[in-house]
């Protein structure tokens, strides 16, 4: 958090100079590529966990049989013993009319024969203890496990019925460069520039300002979805004259214009938002012609589900 609001303040630093400079610029983004590693690293955290608390599961429960095994050895060999005993008493029953050392060998026997059942009684109950013991923390590492895939279910439903809110808020601006997509656990709302600026300009038009408003609108009722604006350019050297000097300036500016519209939606949490230029160093197109010159000058607005509550859980497996 204390990261997201040192960004926003640098950002509103830049907003209000009359001069920026690229090293400021520089350096936003290097704040900015450090968030985006911290988040992928989170999301490979995440992945990572998951599948070492479903191996984890799988040996305990590998364990759980192999002690279900030798509990059932243990009664058999119990059962065994007690059939013994049974056949040394008739021989004691029938011995002790005929001979005391027989009786007295007998009774040797007997003894050994009881101490050895009660030794394996008692390892019998020691292993049912460990094994209801076992049982419990089977139970409970699979209920956690249950409740961290039930919670990442419900952030992946969540973010679906966003997406479609999204689409259907939106659905006056398709065939207009704006899409939404759904991917990698994320929203992406991708705008062209043609609905947004003017050539070389980060003035929102009015037709990219209602589009912007009605992103606003769904944001506002997801306050718990972070919410990064990248503004990206294609491979041209801006040529304007003024405070900006290249590319990343531009797409800078760009990506605080559509925050400074989305900031006047005061149901929209500022410390949810992140702005950030991407210049033109991550097209998605080629720049080798003008259809994908055009594709590449865009904003993206990309909406994370905070991930509070599945750190809660990965601690308590862990």
């Amino acid at each position: 958090m204390t990261r997201k609001i040192l960004f926003s303040s640098l950002l509103s630093a830049v907003l209000f100079s009359s001069c920026v400079s690229s090293k400021v610029y520089k350096d936003l983004e290097g704040k900015y590529a450090d968030l985006q590693q911290e988040n992928g690293e989170l999301s490979e955290d995440l992945e990572s966990t998951r599948e070492k608390a479903a191996q984890d599961l799988q040996a305990l429960q590998a364990q759980y049989e192999t002690l279900v095994s030798e509990r059932d050895q243990l009664q058999k060999d119990l059962e065994a013993s007690r059939e013994k005993y049974a056949n040394l008493q008739k021989s004691y029953d029938a011995l002790e009319a005929n001979s005391s050392s027989a009786i007295a060998e007998n009774s040797r026997r007997n003894r050994e024969l009881l101490a050895e059942l009660d030794e394996k009684e008692t390892a019998l109950l020691a292993e049912k203890e460990r094994l209801e013991q076992l049982e419990e923390d089977l139970a409970a590492r699979s209920q956690r496990v249950d409740e961290l895939e039930g919670v990442i279910a419900a952030k992946d439903a969540k973010m679906n019925a966003l997406k479609n809110s999204l689409s259907k808020a939106l659905t006056n601006f398709e065939g207009k460069g704006l899409t939404v997509e759904q991917r990698d656990g994320k929203v992406y709302v991708s705008m062209e520039n043609k609905l947004l600026f003017s050539s070389g300009s980060w003035a929102v038009g009015t037709e990219g300002r209602e589009a912007v408003e009605q992103l606003g609108t769904v944001l506002a009722e997801n306050p718990d979805i972070a919410v990064l604006i990248e503004g990206h350019t294609d491979n041209v050297p801006y040529n304007g004259s003024g405070a900006l000097k290249d590319n990343w300036d531009l797409s800078t500016k760009r990506a605080t214009a559509i925050v400074h519209i989305l900031q006047e939606n005061n149901r929209i949490d500022p410390e949810n938002l992140t702005a950030a230029g991407r210049g033109e160093f991550s097209p998605i197109a080629s720049n080798a012609s003008p259809e994908g010159k055009a594709k590449n000058r865009r904003i993206e607005v990309i909406l994370t589900p905070k991930l509070d509550e599945i750190n809660k859980l990965l601690q308590e497996i862990e």
